[in-house]
């Protein structure tokens, strides 16, 4: 695995501040039952790095004191972590709004027959990966047969109401180009997915999230074996959008890793750049709960260009038009 931090030259990124913590975005582990190329975490089956029951209750502590809005759970595949449903349950119990980043294979996997029924009973929001609509492209970027899984997947989805208008169940699916580009616009895109999803599989979804690869871990390693890292970050660069700075995602998100340990973002997490905090190198969850974050620096590096490039990154899709997205979903719930 070719690391890319140190690749991270000094291109002059500005300097970013928080805001009002809204979303708590937790890594549950790494273990995934797929392992895609375009991964930034390098989740794997052979992934053991998973959060324990006690982290779990840090969380669920954390969530009461600071009353987050937002519970985005992420991994590996989050599902099997075997305190998943106990950690949404806890969450939707206290009024929080849980994100599932659903990779769609993991609903038919053994054991995980009643995932679907339990987060649709939950009403849990659901972003699931889908990078594209061809069989072709999706089983080269993620292994083969995922594209005939991915849509067994929505079909059990759809059929407990999931993206159905007026249901109150939100389903999102998430593109991610193939290769050192970036997204083509998310508009354009998400009406070509509605079209040609109904049309050939009679599959209905909210909305298509479009995210920019980000040069870090598997999908970095590959650029830098390629050759073409230098001319992927020169991409990014030279297509700054300094209007997207206002809606970048770690001004209202805090990341956290299976450990317990804080992060201004899920991708810093994965370059070991944790949240700058006093005087510790690593800042535990459990010593921020009376802590208001506020106005504190983030912590900014070349990769930070993935958010900012073009119409914009996060894991809410792109950044322009954020508010009407936004009050689309409200609607949708």
């Amino acid at each position: 695995m070719n690391q890319t931090l140190h690749l991270m030259k000094s291109r002059g990124f500005p300097h970013l501040r928080r805001r009002v913590l809204e979303t708590l975005q937790v890594n549950l582990g790494y273990k995934c039952n797929q392992a895609c190329f375009h991964c930034h975490v390098n989740s794997s089956p052979d992934r053991k790095e998973m959060m324990s029951g006690e982290t779990i209750d840090d969380v669920i502590a954390f969530m009461r004191a600071a009353k987050v809005s937002s519970l985005d759970l992420t991994g590996g595949a989050p599902e099997l972590n075997v305190e998943f449903r106990r950690l949404v349950t806890a969450a939707r119990q206290l009024g929080v709004r849980v994100i599932d980043r659903c990779n769609l294979t993991i609903l038919s996997e053994p054991g995980q027959e009643d995932l679907a029924a339990f987060l649709a009973a939950q009403q849990v929001e659901i972003s699931a990966s889908l990078p594209c609509y061809s069989q072709e492209n999706v089983d080269k970027q993620r292994g083969e047969g995922v594209f005939e899984r991915s849509i067994g997947g929505l079909k059990a989805l759809n059929a407990l109401g999931y993206g159905v208008p007026g249901s109150g169940l939100v389903l999102n699916l998430v593109f991610n180009p193939q290769g050192p580009k970036l997204p083509p616009p998310q508009e354009a895109l998400e009406a070509d997915y509605h079209r040609l999803l109904k049309e050939n599989f009679g599959i209905v979804f909210n909305h298509l999230f479009t995210i920019t690869n980000m040069p870090i871990q598997r999908f970095g390693s590959t650029l830098v074996s390629k050759g073409q890292f230098e001319g992927y970050m020169d991409l990014l660069v030279s297509a700054f959008q300094a209007h997207n700075l206002d809606s970048v995602m770690c001004r209202s998100l805090l990341s956290v890793d299976y450990l317990g340990y804080v992060y201004d973002c899920d991708f810093n997490q994965m370059l070991g750049l944790p949240l700058q905090h006093g005087d510790k190198p690593k800042t535990h969850l459990r010593e921020l709960m009376a802590v208001d974050l506020a106005g504190k620096p983030i912590v900014v590096k070349d990769h930070c260009y993935g958010c900012t490039a073009g119409q914009g990154s996060s894991c809410g899709g792109a950044l322009d038009g954020e508010g009407n997205r936004q009050a689309a979903l409200a609607a949708a719930e």
